[in-house]
């Protein structure tokens, strides 16, 4: 097949920090090469792959994420070179899947965020000139009656994780510092609990830098150690290490790459009941799942009793990136069919 692999422009692919979608189309784009498929990269020219890259940004325009020209134009650089696809797979923001929605070559969309009331109103408006790919079911019953094809859930790259049965005590959060990610939650759990906690967090926005200055720092004290953002091998060491990682968020988490990265390192999490938590987590196997902060604080104290090598063994079984890679294969060749279908 030939596949174009529209990415978001912001950060490059790989991401060499933060950067989650970005780490799923890297493993995805990569898997679909290695199959033998003729793939094209829409990304940032900073980009790494074997496949074909096609960038109209020679440097990722990070530092002008939620302005509309860089996401626009490249979006019409996709598609553009649409005829010269069997199919797109657009993981990028809402321009690029509205575009793609007049088009007359097929489009799979995945859903990376949560169901709110204007993407979904979105979403519902390009229904049906799109399919949909949802990353869990519970996005998926959230934003409603749209052309599903399939529900893939999100993957790792496990040679890149470091798994290890041996534990220090400490906690570890790893998100964006804002509030849906509940970083104040994460360090109000360690000063309830006397423990260290260690504070992997991107803080680069002006949005994130107020909540960190006015509902985290003035929690902070010496048992607490705020990283910053970090290496993907330097956070790969980080969950090998700790005795579990904090996954307190605040909103419909439409996946959770946090939680699957610390499992495969061995590493239970301790999540509250939130999106798609229960269903990456499997309760007192892997971590456990919780509905306020006494239980979280609770729960930590039982990590002990989570087998590492189940956590791992989890994410080998269910969140490994040649089962992603060929589920949406799957779903490409689906589409297709439903193509010729109409078409007759």
């Amino acid at each position: 097949m030939k596949i174009g692999i529209a990415a978001p422009i912001w950060y490059p692919i790989p991401p060499i920090g933060y950067g989650g979608i970005e780490m799923v189309v890297s493993l995805l784009t990569e898997g679909l090469v290695e199959k033998g498929h003729d793939v094209t990269l829409f990304a940032s020219g900073d980009s790494r792959t074997n496949a074909q890259l096609v960038s109209t940004y020679d440097i990722s325009p990070s530092l002008r994420i939620g302005e509309v020209y860089p996401d626009l134009i490249n979006s019409l650089n996709v598609y553009e070179r649409a005829r010269d696809m069997d199919i797109i797979h657009d993981h990028s923001g809402m321009v690029g899947p509205a575009i793609g929605s007049l088009k007359d070559v097929p489009v799979l969309h995945t859903l990376h965020g949560p169901a709110t009331p204007e993407a979904k109103e979105l979403y519902h408006k390009l229904d049906p000139g799109l399919y949909f790919n949802a990353i869990s079911e519970d996005q998926r019953r959230s934003f409603g009656d749209l052309n599903f094809v399939s529900t893939i859930y999100n993957a790792i790259d496990l040679d890149g994780s470091v798994y290890s049965d041996e534990k220090e005590d400490w906690l570890l959060f790893v998100g964006r510092m804002n509030p849906e990610k509940g970083a104040h939650l994460a360090v109000e759990a360690a000063n309830r609990l006397g423990k260290r906690l260690l504070m992997a967090t991107k803080m680069a926005e002006p949005d994130e830098q107020y909540y960190f200055e006015h509902q985290v720092a003035p929690l902070l004290n010496s048992n607490i150690e705020v990283l910053g953002e970090i290496s993907p091998t330097e956070k790969a060491e980080l969950y090998s290490k700790a005795a579990c990682t904090l996954f307190p968020i605040e909103w419909p988490e439409p996946f959770g790459l946090v939680m699957i990265e610390s499992m495969a390192a061995g590493t239970p999490v301790v999540a509250m009941r939130n999106g798609a938590v229960p269903e990456v987590i499997e309760d007192k196997e892997t971590g456990f799942i919780v509905d306020s902060m006494d239980e979280m604080t609770a729960a930590v104290e039982r990590v002990d009793a989570i087998d590492p090598a189940a956590c791992r063994s989890a994410v080998e079984r269910r969140f490994s990136s040649q089962r992603m890679v060929d589920e949406y294969e799957q779903a490409y060749e689906r589409i297709l069919e439903m193509d010729v279908s109409k078409a007759a």
